[in-house]
């Protein structure tokens, strides 16, 4: 090599050294090696996501209420898409929130505007979306399909028979009436479908405070006909609604991922990094297996979830809110005594006598208007009357969230035996205004010899735990509603 040569070589060879030298302290470990980030140091203090995130030390989501992103089964949160961000918040060494958006139309909105840090809802990657968000790398991937009820008796039919009635094929949707989130992908497939067949579907687009498993159970409930949703949710209702079919699919395999704001660059770089690892681990093979494979695992979810599907607590919301505001009620409390005792059936019956929403015996029914087969309306406004009825025991109680606890212990027990407890605690020094562990101590002791025998006992022996867990997990689940449905 002659001279210049050398020089040059020498000088490109000094050159390299020195970029690296420069960058390598700017760079992140992974799995012990160093990764180079080529970034400079104005890019670096624009763009500090990740940074924020750790010293506000929580990780926020912005979500929809369903079986694939998150929901609440018996105080547990649970949901795949919250699954796999628990485990990445672990190990950014975080908390994580998870916030359900009410109108699924502002998800993009509410992220730019710093309401949260990611979305997380079942999120198709679609060009539209792309230019007003990035997304992280797909975590999973699943086909539309088209989700229609079986017929009447299905349950007699041979799957021949049961066929002959369904749509198997997607010309057949032609002037039929389908139901879709406006602001969907599937919707957007509906409209191409209608080229492909060349004849007019239908289209009914939904606003985004009605989600996907609400349309599901529409269809199922005979609302509604048909409705197109990602196979991977559809998989999972099927297990609850067990007269829908959801045999046709209308897509490709289309990728669902998180979704991070176009400035977080930083943020969107590790979280990539992070799943590609994750993703090849067996934690997330199981969590694929016990979302979208078990069945009865997802069936028990189901069965508490189906009173939080579609973004609403019962069929009964707006009846709720409107009865509740009379009596100066939370709605949301109210709909969690509704589920304790019935679970939003308004025409069952139990083998003591109480019927309806709200478990009225007859006597008490017959007193506030409410008779087996009245309407839900007036089942709930005799329900909240009987309530403010009862409340009125505990005027001297000025804390309102006791004052409602004694009021629902009395909705179960009968307010005499919650009386004697008050009664008890007074003359054992206890404050007889509290309920939390205090007043509901004394009730569960009502079965003991010398607390009966405390003066102005009244009522007698009671066994009181199942009405101490009644208290309990009546108010636990009206705090899961309050966080799953704030306002």
């Amino acid at each position: 090599m002659n001279k210049p040569k050398k020089i040059i070589a020498t000088i490109f060879a000094a050159t390299v050294l020195l970029l690296l030298v420069i960058y390598i302290p700017f760079g992140t470990k992974e799995d012990g090696k160093i990764k180079l980030d080529f970034k400079t140091e104005e890019q670096k203090k624009k763009d500090n996501s990740l940074n924020k995130i750790i010293e506000k030390g929580k990780l926020v989501v912005l979500t929809e209420n369903s079986t694939v992103s998150y929901f609440v089964y018996r105080g547990q949160k649970m949901g795949f898409e919250y699954e796999v961000l628990k485990q990445f918040a672990k190990d950014l060494g975080v908390k994580l929130e998870f916030r359900a958006v009410k109108n699924l139309d502002h998800v993009i909105a509410d992220l730019n505007s710093g309401k949260g840090d990611l979305i997380a809802c079942n999120y198709t990657i679609t060009r539209d979306r792309r230019d007003q968000i990035n997304f992280s790398i797909p975590h999973l991937r699943s086909s539309q399909v088209l989700v229609q009820r079986k017929p009447e008796d299905w349950k007699k039919m041979s799957s021949k028979e049961i066929k002959a009635h369904l749509i198997t094929d997607p010309v057949r949707l032609a002037k039929k009436k389908v139901h879709v989130w406006g602001e969907s992908s599937y919707y957007k497939r509906m409209v191409a479908l209608m080229d492909e067949i060349g004849d007019t579907i239908y289209i009914q687009p939904e606003d985004g405070n009605i989600e996907t498993e609400e349309l599901i159970r529409r269809v199922s409930e005979g609302t509604i006909d048909y409705t197109v949703v990602d196979k991977n949710v559809a998989l999972i209702n099927k297990r609850f609604f067990d007269n829908i079919d959801i045999s046709l699919e209308l897509s490709i395999r289309q990728q669902i991922a998180f979704g991070v704001r176009k400035s977080d660059e930083q943020l969107l770089d590790y979280l990539n990094d992070w799943l590609k690892n994750f993703m090849q681990q067996r934690l997330y093979s199981f969590l694929k297996h016990k979302y979208f494979d078990i069945g009865t695992h997802t069936r028990k979810a189901m069965d508490q979830y189906s009173s939080l599907g579609g973004g609403k607590i019962s069929p009964y919301d707006e009846i709720l809110k409107k009865e509740a505001k009379k009596a100066n009620y939370d709605w949301r409390l109210v709909a969690s005594l509704i589920f304790q005792e019935s679970k939003f059936n308004p025409h069952i019956e139990s083998w003591q006598g109480s019927y309806g929403l709200m478990q009225f015996m007859p006597e008490t029914g017959e007193r506030f208007g409410v008779y087996p087969g009245s309407p839900p309306e007036v089942q709930i406004r005799g329900g909240i009357k009987y309530l403010k009825r009862i409340e009125k025991n505990f005027t001297e109680v000025k804390d309102s969230i006791q004052r409602m606890k004694f009021t629902i212990a009395s909705y179960n027990a009968g307010p005499g035996h919650v009386l004697d407890a008050q009664t008890i605690a007074k003359a054992n020094g206890a404050n007889p205004h509290i309920w939390d562990d205090v007043v509901e101590e004394y009730f569960l002791r009502l079965t003991e010899p010398e607390m009966l025998a405390v003066k102005g006992v009244k009522s007698g022996y009671y066994r009181g735990n199942m009405t101490y867990r009644y208290v309990r997990e009546v108010f636990r689940r009206y705090n899961e509603y309050k966080n799953l449905f704030p306002g």
